[in-house]
């Protein structure tokens, strides 16, 4: 350490600061405050005292980033009071978070992220009158939220208990989030109506998922008068019972919605609500929406919205519509759908056409580039490529088969992807070419970098051999297996097949797997296995 100090001793500040902020702030200030006081000047840089996150991801979670008690005592008893008037934000987790708040004063602490919060620690928190009486009900303006999942399903009870709570606390949000850590941990409202003291006069941002459209409305019912921005991931689309509360709301601004629902009733739901919002500026939409007869194309989009919206100067989708079809129907091709948003001069939109015989069902898909979209599902032979990078979950169908090829173009596209869903049941054709390829080609396997589920249960033997193949595709970390027992038999010949064994040894949960865990066999091929 010592000679590594003397070495950035020779830097310029300019240098230093740079080479900095390559590291985590936290690992910074722990490895050279108090160094000597040239570095602690630097280090009293807003650029790394006004956010502290002590927080690493793994795997699937957000995990304390102190890996001893000796790092953690040093921050709370040195470091944090030494610099507690530069910090402006804080994300902490719940096994630290009181001991990390209560280790200074911090007078310019605006902005708090809670993660992985149970329970029993957010009612400690609340009820902590140290905190509760100035920092929590004078300063916090900024607040975000994550929510431990529990298999016990506790996570909504702790979501309905900070519903409760969470504006007699802090008492001047401006900005509250209830986020994710990953797409397995969504924590939605639960309850229909919500607490009559969920409610704020400050509250300018809201961003929440909710279980069904009727909290939705309930939330706009004017508790939260100054309500300017509405990020919302609706659960179901049900419909709705008689509401009072149709009247304007005039103040807000931007709304988001996305529901991973089909929506059956959207002329009655979706755009009435839309016109409630006289003053809107940007609007989002992605959802799936049920229709009987022409397709949510862009004069759908022009009429039924943009020209409904007159203060609107920015507009976003990601929607799917589906028909169901019979033979003799005239449906339309790509180039009709893309002729219909030519009067979308300035938004870039991505749009084509799915038509599934066997499900005799159409479906018409059309959103604008770049997209910031999590969800990309019925995902076909059709898809015209890109790049996605906030993806995380993706469904895979078609009717006619996927080659390898395809899954090259789609790991490119979504480089991001956690979850990926496959249902196809047709055969590859072209599956003896690919074995006469040569050793040289070892590039053209395809690499699942942050892959952690995938469902394969839907699908031909031929796509679960294109996952299995080491040949074929490469998992970096380890991942939960869905897959038919018979069909998994068969490709890895009965857990013999070489050139399937080094995939499966990343898979550390597998569905199904009882009626064979007593197979040596079996043992030896899923060595990962987490029973």
């Amino acid at each position: 350490m010592n000679r590594s100090c003397v070495q950035l001793q020779d830097l310029p500040d300019e240098l230093l600061i740079f080479i900095f902020k390559q590291v985590n702030n936290v690992e910074v200030l722990y490895s050279l405050f108090d160094v000597n006081e040239r570095f602690d000047s630097i280090l009293q840089d807003p650029i790394f005292t006004n956010r502290l996150n002590f927080l690493k991801w793994s795997s699937k979670k957000f995990l304390s980033i102190f890996s001893s008690d000796i790092i953690f005592n040093r921050f709370c008893l040195q470091i944090l009071p030494e610099v507690r008037e530069k910090i402006q934000w804080l994300d902490v987790d719940s096994s630290s978070m009181k001991q990390i708040l209560c280790a200074a004063h911090y007078p310019n602490l605006h902005g708090l992220g809670l993660f992985n919060i149970e329970e029993e620690t957010i009612k400690s928190l609340f009820t902590d009158i140290s905190l509760s009486s100035d920092l929590f009900k004078n300063q916090i303006t900024k607040l975000l939220i994550t929510i431990a999942i529990d298999r016990n399903l506790k996570h909504f009870s702790t979501m309905e208990y900070i519903s409760s709570h969470v504006f007699t606390v802090f008492k001047k949000l401006t900005h509250l989030t209830f986020a994710e850590s990953s797409y397995q941990s969504i924590v939605e409202l639960s309850f229909f109506y919500p607490p009559i003291n969920f409610c704020s006069s400050t509250l300018l941002v809201l961003n929440i998922k909710i279980n069904c459209f009727y909290t939705c409305l309930y939330l706009l019912d004017g508790r939260f008068n100054q309500l300017h921005t509405l990020i919302m991931e609706v659960a179901n689309m049900y419909e709705s019972e008689k509401i009072e509360n149709k009247g304007d709301i005039p103040s807000l601004k931007c709304f988001s919605l996305s529901c991973c629902r089909t929506i059956y009733r959207y002329d009655e739901l979706i755009l009435p609500f839309l016109y409630r919002m006289s003053n809107l500026e940007t609007l989002n939409l992605s959802v799936s929406i049920s229709v009987k007869e022409t397709f949510i194309d862009g004069h759908n989009l022009k009429n039924k919205i943009v020209n409904n919206m007159s203060r609107l100067n920015q507009f976003t989708f990601d929607i799917h519509s589906l028909m169901n079809i019979n033979n003799y129907m005239i449906l339309p091709s790509n180039g009709d759908i893309r002729n219909t948003f030519k009067d979308f001069q300035y938004t870039q939109v991505i749009c084509y056409m799915d038509h599934f015989l066997d499900r005799k069902e159409s479906r018409c898909h059309a959103y604008t580039y770049p997209s910031q979209m999590s969800h990309f599902e019925f995902i076909s032979n059709q898809f015209p490529g890109g790049y996605y990078p906030y993806v995380r979950i993706v469904l895979l169908y078609d009717e006619h088969p996927f080659e390898h090829e395809f899954f090259l173009r789609i790991a490119q596209s979504f480089p991001f992807i956690e979850k990926l869903v496959l249902c196809n049941h047709k055969p590859q054709q072209h599956k003896q070419s690919y074995k006469l390829l040569t050793d040289n080609d070892h590039l053209s396997i395809v690499e699942y970098s942050h892959l952690v589920e995938l469902d394969i249960e839907w699908a031909h033997d031929d796509y679960v051999e294109e996952f299995l193949c080491d040949r074929k595709a490469f998992f970096r970390k380890n991942i939960r297996l869905l897959v038919v027992g018979e069909a998994l038999l068969r490709v890895t010949k009965n857990f013999t097949r070489k050139d399937t064994r080094m995939n499966c040894t990343k898979v550390e949960n597998l569905v199904p797997w009882n009626e064979w865990k007593s197979l040596k066999s079996f043992q030896e091929y899923f060595p990962s296995l987490l029973y």
